[in-house]
């Protein structure tokens, strides 16, 4: 933990030329950029497992209509179908899954008063008018929505609010052209994947709600990884 404060804390010098006292804030957004970089590879990889698995989509329909009175058996041959040709129904999952360290150790790091024993120096640092250690209550209790803190997650509320909006109708219209397999419900293959394609579309309007209960860097932190989601998801699925 002592590592990673330090390594902000060294990246938010570095950027104090140009951000000042929004040095850190930069420095969470640039580390977040980074993470998505590494992860980027695997985001293309479920990109095509996708585009397999609507390719798939005759060959399922055909063991729908084979097995209908069988779905045990549907369940098997559709699985089956995806080992052979090697698709993973779930294989969208590992980018999301790898970023929760980074969130949680970055989480942890602005939610601590001490680090290594000493007092956590990065609480001190600010966006604009809020600290980055800081929550909407605490900006709330101190000036109100239209305090200088209240504007920032006025702000920020506004992006995720954009953002939100448009990976909605992304979602939208990638279900439309490429169904998902599974999500009709009959011969569902993955238990629960029907229910999770009906929520994907709104999952992007669950960033407004951590915003506000987290600590503006973790703030910060999924505000930029969902933007990037965003539009990462219109290069790779257009």
């Amino acid at each position: 933990m002592s590592v990673f404060a330090s390594l902000v804390g060294q990246l938010a010098d570095l950027l104090q030329p140009l951000f000042g006292v929004s040095a850190a804030a930069a420095a969470i957004v640039l580390f977040t950029a980074s993470v998505r970089l590494l992860v980027h590879p695997l985001s293309r990889a479920a990109a095509r497992g996708q585009k397999a698995r609507v390719a798939l989509q005759p060959r399922i329909a055909e063991l729908r209509h084979k097995y209908r009175r069988q779905p045990e058996r549907l369940q098997e041959a559709v699985m089956e179908l995806h080992a052979r040709e090697k698709v993973s129904p779930l294989s969208g999952c590992l980018p999301s899954l790898l970023q929760l360290p980074a969130f949680f150790l970055l989480y942890h790091l602005f939610s601590s008063e001490t680090i290594g024993g000493r007092a956590n120096e990065l609480l001190g640092h600010r966006l604009f008018g809020a600290p980055l250690g800081g929550r909407w209550a605490d900006a709330l209790a101190d000036g109100g929505v239209f305090g200088g803190a209240g504007l920032v997650y006025v702000g920020l509320f506004a992006v995720v609010a954009v953002v939100a909006w448009f990976g909605y109708r992304l979602s939208r219209r990638t279900m439309a052209a490429q169904p998902v397999p599974g999500a009709g419900g009959e011969g569902e293959q993955v238990p629960g994947l029907g229910a999770v394609t009906k929520v994907m579309p709104y999952m992007s309007f669950l960033t407004l709600v951590t915003v506000a209960v987290m600590p503006l860097a973790a703030a910060l932190y999924v505000v930029t990884s969902t933007t990037w989601s965003v539009v990462e998801r219109a290069a790779l699925y257009r």
